[in-house]
């Protein structure tokens, strides 16, 4: 029983690790989407550079509006531009939402403001780590939606985890949020539509 129980653990550790792998490889090769113009820009609050970016993309007319989701309470949109020195050329473009504490909270936030505003397809903005859970959450609220992924990558996060414990442990963090949102959302419903 023991032995099983070793075998088990091993088992399910590999397992661990060969996702973890692909996780890896999957955030660090998305496809250039620089050509592709879509209804909105989403960003998300919380990481390096994501604002300077989805800015840029309203700037140079990736799309016609642009949410940014887990502001905080106090921010305003002088504020935004002075933190991340950038200047927003359309100002009337830009809405701001001040309630997500969290992913889940920027999926619902966002789906508001997206259903409110008949918005078909978005730009999705946020760390390349970062982005499959965002698709998942943002997906489990409104499946219609189309979604284009938009990583920003940080120099202080290595693609070379290996050599970097900081960038292997923020990485295999949310590669465990991943999962658990994967086995939350997905799982059940490959196994309903079986029925």
């Amino acid at each position: 029983m023991k032995k099983l129980f070793i075998i088990a653990v091993l088992f399910l550790l590999l397992a661990w690790f060969a996702g973890f792998l692909w996780f890896n490889h999957r955030i660090n090769s998305y496809e250039n989407t620089d050509g592709i113009k879509t209804d909105a820009i989403v960003a998300l609050t919380g990481g390096r550079n994501r604002i300077s970016s989805a800015i840029s993309l309203l700037n140079d007319g990736a799309a016609e509006k642009l949410f940014i989701s887990g502001v905080s309470k106090e921010a305003s949109l002088a504020k935004i531009e002075q933190f991340n020195d950038v200047r927003v050329s359309k100002k009337q473009k830009v809405q701001m939402g001040n309630e997500a504490q969290n992913t889940i909270g920027n999926a619902i936030e966002a789906d508001e403001w997206i259903k409110k505003n008949n918005i078909r397809s978005i730009r999705l903005v946020t760390s390349n780590y970062h982005l499959p859970r965002s698709i998942l959450e943002f997906r489990h609220q409104n499946p219609k939606i189309s979604i284009v992924p938009s990583p920003v990558y940080s120099d202080k996060v290595h693609p070379k985890w290996w050599k970097n414990p900081g960038s292997f442990w923020l990485i295999a963090t949310e590669y465990n949020k991943f999962l658990y949102v994967y086995t939350t959302y997905v799982i059940p419903q490959i196994f309903n539509s079986e029925d």
